[in-house]
């Protein structure tokens, strides 16, 4: 079963994220209780605090979107989404989250500034690595180019922190797949969600890559 949570800056938005995910086979359905088998999707209004709070009182997994501009909600989808999408990207995300034989992990960058992600299986805090922000000419830069990967890297910690944390999700995959979990999160959080986990959530996902069996994407949260 895959539980897909859709916020949005305006309640058109928000219908129009529901209606891609309904044809690419999700069932909508207008509350928690709602909750079943199958690919599901839920519209919450107003930030939907109050809901998130439910669903991670209750252990309900799902993923949450947000579609279109911050909705300056304090816990809401925007602050805890770990997709922030725009129209022309509901249709591929849709298809990508149906429900799967092959378990997929998603390794996640972002930015504690905007808000930490909902329902990550790992949540790593990358903060105590040095950051490249106060190199000057690394600034304007991105976890994506070669200088600040290298930067990164060389730091012993950072190859300390990705071998344990490989070893971890190799070893939880199996148990979350008799669980029925075929999604993983794992986020890696820096300050601005630009440089370091950036770099830390890329290479991770080309680690998890040789892993049979499973998929792994790469997101960047807060890097346009």
């Amino acid at each position: 079963m895959t539980l897909v949570i859709v916020g949005a800056s305006t309640e058109q938005r928000m219908q129009d994220a529901i209606s891609a995910f309904e044809m690419a086979g999700f069932r909508r359905i207008s509350e928690l209780d709602g909750v079943s088998e199958g690919d599901l999707v839920l519209g919450i209004s107003d930030g939907g605090a109050e809901v998130l709070r439910e669903a991670d009182r209750r252990a309900i997994k799902y993923v949450l979107i947000h579609d279109g501009e911050d909705d300056r909600h304090d816990g809401g989808t925007y602050e805890r989404a770990h997709h922030r999408i725009e129209a022309a990207q509901r249709d591929e995300l849709a298809q990508h989250l149906r429900g799967r034989e092959r378990p997929l992990i998603t390794c996640l960058a972002f930015g504690y500034k905007n808000g930490a992600p909902a329902d990550a299986a790992l949540l790593i805090d990358a903060r105590f690595l040095d950051n490249p922000y106060w190199v000057p000419e690394l600034r304007p830069l991105t976890g994506r180019d070669p200088a600040v990967v290298d930067y990164v890297m060389k730091q012993p910690a950072a190859a300390r922190l990705l071998d344990d944390v490989q070893r971890i999700v190799r070893d939880l995959l199996p148990l979350y797949q008799e669980k029925g979990r075929m999604h993983l999160v794992i986020a890696f959080g820096c300050t601005g969600g630009r440089h370091r986990s950036v770099v830390l959530a890329s290479e991770l996902a080309k680690r998890l890559g040789e892993i049979e069996g499973a998929d792994v994407d790469f997101v960047t949260r807060d890097v346009d």
